[in-house]
């Protein structure tokens, strides 16, 4: 009497059920995320953007940082965040909108439009 046929029935209904289980996971994910269409933090502009990023050491940077009517300079280390500076004159921040404005977009950002454009569609349809 050999129980080989036992055990690879028993295989055989453990790997369908396991099958069975992950489908319908599958499914009620597929239709939370497609029916409660929740874009949290997505609404209108950011308003917090990072402008520029310069490195000036192993896990050492300078950030800028726009934040509503200011410009934030920013210290980044490994363990901490210090506030260098906050630029509020006018004429800085002019120069500081129209040397960005000729930048290259970002990657972020060419995702960001790509990613709205995606959702105009699936909502237009």
């Amino acid at each position: 009497m050999t129980t080989a046929p036992d055990a690879l029935s028993s295989t055989l209904q453990m790997l369908t059920a396991l099958a069975i289980v992950l489908g319908g996971l599958f499914v009620v994910f597929y239709f939370l995320k497609r029916f409660l269409k929740r874009d949290v933090g997505a609404q209108g502009t950011p308003l917090i953007r990072v402008i520029a990023n310069q490195y000036i050491g192993v896990k050492k940077n300078i950030a800028l940082v726009e934040v509503p009517g200011t410009v934030l300079v920013v210290g980044i280390s490994n363990d901490r965040i210090s506030l260098l500076t906050k630029i509020e004159e006018q004429g800085v921040l002019d120069s500081i909108k129209e040397e960005t404005s000729r930048m290259a977009p970002s990657f972020s950002d060419h995702l960001q439009r790509l990613t709205s454009r995606l959702k105009q569609t699936r909502d237009s349809d």
